[in-house]
């Protein structure tokens, strides 16, 4: 296999500069002594000049063929990261005169051939020409002929695929121009079935601020490979789309049907035949074969092929036997994760890590046929290093009010691109192994049990990404199937936590005064195995199959479902980071479990002769949870649960698609948040442990900040966190309409709860100054919500309602309270004044 290193320069467009009336030369003449490569399309490269030219035949031309474009390598600063998958289309060849044009097919919408509208499939409809090029030369004729094209204008420009994202800041923002000169060919690799070809594209200019992953940024090098691929025959049949199971899914629209719903969206799936078709439990004709890459740290291997291999249960329940094979890669091995004749476990330790784990596949558009896959695994999150955005978050402010209606500004932003797999799960994962390893180290583990906590992990992580490779999306509802009380004994859930391993659930610790039982799931869920059966079983009863889905242990709801932001999902059982049928419960046990632990924080998690970054490190991580649990627990405020099921369908008596939190379970969410996140003492520790979470210094790094530890922030910042929610336009505006449908509980009285735990009598009373800062930032964004005009007038009215509320429960006595109390009732005053 050869391997070309090439300048793209100056090149011209072949045809474009040949006398028209001269004939252009044999393909034999025009590369004598060039280096060959045969394959899909046979490629010739001028081992003097670099110059490379591919050969297509009379044959191809007319044929549709899969390109798929992904990054080898590339730094995060510039919208690139080490396997991220970019795009799969359908491109065909066309010869218009002296020309190839590389068109690339719209596969949206399907027209039924047997309807007269078929035969205005293209009305209205742009045909893409993503490049023209000029013939070099001919050999044969007829069907025989031969093309040959300069491959420069094609791949060493953007023509193809863009390659630098839209601007702004941590989307290819400091990225300049793309360099001629620079910009080369890399490698290509030539097969029967498909050609790849990567690029490294150089671009200049734009010196502005990076990470220390980026060299100079004056020259940033992007490797990209773009792989031309032989359209798979038609024997493979697509399964549709059912929005009672979550596919990624090829989105098409059928424009020649009556229906309401002209969806024709076909799940991306991998082609399993039974060798036996006749045996209810059959080995495929191909199973789907994984290799754990050569880079993968030898410990972790094991962990990872049982991980993988755990999904041959459900494939099992499919009708499929030893339907995943996995294998490791040779060190001396003469391919790499690029060639995807090989699907492949990566491993990867970046100085800016762009998730944790990431499953992505290719999959044909027009049939949803997987073709490749591979999965990716950043190192640093199986350690203890502490990322300070998991204590803070979302929350960016300590204006409460700037919070929200800055939100606003991306309600009609488009959601997350998932069919691109893109997943956060390593980033839940690392949470989980700070909290375990904190929690372990209080309750006196050693360290090869929390070792095997982080193994376990580790497996979880291999499934759920896996499973995204098998075609699964996310199931962020999985969590809500078992009781909070279930879920603690081992005898019950048996590695079944939950309904999904498709699913960002927290780290199952028991209660105090509890014994241990599973932290997390260690196999496919009920949920994975019904999916994976649907996805794969050929002899399928569709109807039959979809009619369970509203068993408990099958619910699903997916990201575009989930309430991580509060205008995005309206079910509170659809979330990331919780755990069980009932947060409020959960979450209260959690609570009582961080603060057991914060008890005796800093005689547990110092060390002699160490520096005190595991005290911190531990701090954060409690505090974590605290909020994670909080924020998980806000969501049943203005909550409202949602099924999914057909009209008549058997189980669905009684029930509605929408139907609200009852008022008693979100009064019990304010009150739970009252006592455990807004109370005077929800944040007490050791009186002196201030003042030592110091961060281990690191040269200059302290530069430009303040070290200090900033107590009373942090505090702020994890109360305000669950009250953003709370405030949002969005919960406010599902607390009256909800009455529309069963709902009880109004804006109004919600404030007035919230006000009787946040203010409570305090205003009359001593409040501390953690109360003090709640009390303002929370009276300041009620005032600033009201006057914004973001808000329906019932939610207006409401607002002023419990701002005069607070304004009565200001007293006038003042006599023995310090000047900090008076200047805070003063305040407290002035907000309310002229309300």
């Amino acid at each position: 296999m050869a391997v070309a290193w090439l300048s793209f320069g100056a090149f011209a467009t072949g045809a474009a500069a040949q006398d028209k009336d001269k004939k252009p030369p044999t393909i034999e003449k025009k590369t004598e002594g060039f280096d060959v490569q045969e394959g899909l399309f046979p490629v010739y490269t001028d081992p003097k000049t670099g110059a490379v030219f591919i050969e297509i035949g009379a044959g191809q031309i007319g044929e549709e063929f899969v390109v798929f474009t992904y990054t080898e390598n590339g730094v995060l600063e510039a919208g690139h990261f080490r396997g991220q998958y970019r795009d799969e289309r359908v491109i065909s060849l066309n010869k218009h005169y002296n020309r190839i044009e590389f068109v690339e097919e719209n596969t949206s919408f399907y027209f039924d051939p047997e309807n007269a509208l078929s035969r205005a499939a293209n009305a209205n409809m742009s045909p893409a020409i993503v490049s023209s090029i000029g013939i070099e030369a001919v050999s044969g004729e007829g069907e025989e002929a031969r093309y040959l094209i300069d491959a420069r204008p094609l791949f060493l420009t953007e023509d193809l695929t863009p390659i630098k994202p839209a601007g702004g800041p941590g989307n290819g923002g400091i990225l300049g121009g793309l360099s001629k000169s620079k910009t080369k060919f890399n490698q290509i690799r030539n097969y029967p079935k498909n050609t790849d070809v990567r690029v490294d594209y150089v671009y200049d200019g734009r010196p502005r601020g990076a990470s220390a992953a980026v060299t100079d940024a004056r020259a940033v090098t992007i490797t990209v490979q773009h792989t031309f691929i032989e359209t798979p025959d038609e024997a493979f049949e697509p399964r549709f789309d059912d929005y009672r199971v979550g596919y990624f899914t090829s989105r098409i629209t059928d424009q020649t049907t009556p229906s309401r719903t002209p969806y024709r969206d076909l799940i991306t799936r991998w082609r399993l035949v039974k060798k036996d078709p006749d045996a209810e439990l059959s080995e495929p004709v191909e199973p789907i074969v994984w290799w754990i890459e050569n880079t993968t740290p030898e410990a972790y291997r094991d962990i990872i092929k049982e991980g993988a291999l755990a999904w041959n249960q459900s494939f099992e329940a499919a009708g499929f036997k030893d339907a995943i094979q996995v294998k490791v890669q040779p060190d001396d091995a003469d391919w790499d994760a690029g060639d995807i004749r090989y699907n492949v476990l990566r491993w990867t330790s970046s100085p800016v890590p762009p998730f944790g784990g990431y499953g992505p596949s290719l999959a044909h558009p027009r049939t949803g046929e997987i073709l490749a896959a591979d999965v990716m695994l950043e190192y640093v999150y199986l350690t203890n290093r502490i990322f300070q955005d998991e204590i803070y978050g979302e929350t960016n402010s300590p204006k409460l009010a700037e919070n929200i209606l800055a939100s606003l500004d991306t309600e009609n932003a488009a959601h997350t691109n998932h069919r691109t797999h893109a997943c956060s799960a390593g980033r839940t994962m690392h949470q989980n192994i700070m909290f375990a390893a904190a929690l372990g180290r209080a309750q006196g583990m050693g360290d090869d049990e929390i070792a095997d906590l982080i193994d376990q992990e580790l497996r979880l992580l291999i499934l759920h990404e896996i499973g995204h490779t098998l075609g699964l999306n996310h199931n962020m509802k999985a969590s809500s199937w078992r009781d909070p009380y279930d879920v603690h004994d081992a005898s019950i859930t048996d590695g079944q936590l939950t309904g999904s391993v498709m699913d960002y659930h927290a780290i199952n610790a028991a209660p105090v005064g509890v014994e241990q039982g599973d932290w997390i799931d260690y196999r496919p869920g009920p949920y994975d195995d019904w999916a994976i059966e649907f996805g794969y079983r050929p002899d399928l009863d569709r109807k039959a199959h979809l009619y369970r889905s509203l068993e408990p242990q099958l619910t699903f709801g997916n990201d575009a479902d989930d309430m991580r932001t509060s205008f995005w999902g309206i079910d509170p059982r659809v979330n990331v980071g919780d755990m069980s049928s009932d947060m409020v419960v959960y979450a209260e046990q959690r609570f009582d479990l961080v603060d057991y632990i914060m008890g005796d924080l800093k005689t547990k998690f110092t060390e002699e002769g160490e520096s005190w970054q595991m005290l911190r490190d531990s701090y954060y991580a409690l505090v974590g949870q605290k909020r994670g649990m909080a924020r998980g627990v806000s969501r049943y405020v203005g909550g409202v649960y949602v099924e999914r099921f057909d009209a008549g369908q058997p189980g669905s008596e009684g029930k509605k698609p929408y139907s609200p939190v009852p008022e008693a379970k979100q009064k019990a969410a304010i009150r739970l948040l009252g006592e455990r996140i807004y109370a005077a003492d929800a944040f007490e520790t050791a009186d002196d442990i201030a003042a030592f979470i110091q961060p281990q210094r690191r040269g200059y790094d302290f530069f430009g900040v303040t070290e200090d530890p900033k107590f009373r922030d942090l505090v702020l910042f994890s109360q305000i966190d669950s009250l953003q929610h709370i405030l949002h336009p969005n919960t406010l505006g599902r607390l009256s309409n909800s009455a529309e449908y069963g709902g009880t509980y109004t804006p109004l009285e919600m404030l007035l709860d919230l006000n009787d735990e946040i203010i409570g009598g305090d205003l009359r009373g001593t409040p501390n100054v953690y109360r003090r800062n709640l009390q303002i930032v929370y009276v300041e964004a009620l005032r600033e919500l009201l006057l914004s005009g973001a808000y329906e007038p019932s939610a207006e009215s409401a607002m002023l309602a419990a701002l005069q509320d607070v304004k009565s429960r200001l007293g006038m006595f003042e006599f023995g309270m310090s000047s900090e109390q008076k200047a805070h009732r003063a305040h407290i005053r002035a907000l309310v004044a002229g309300i």
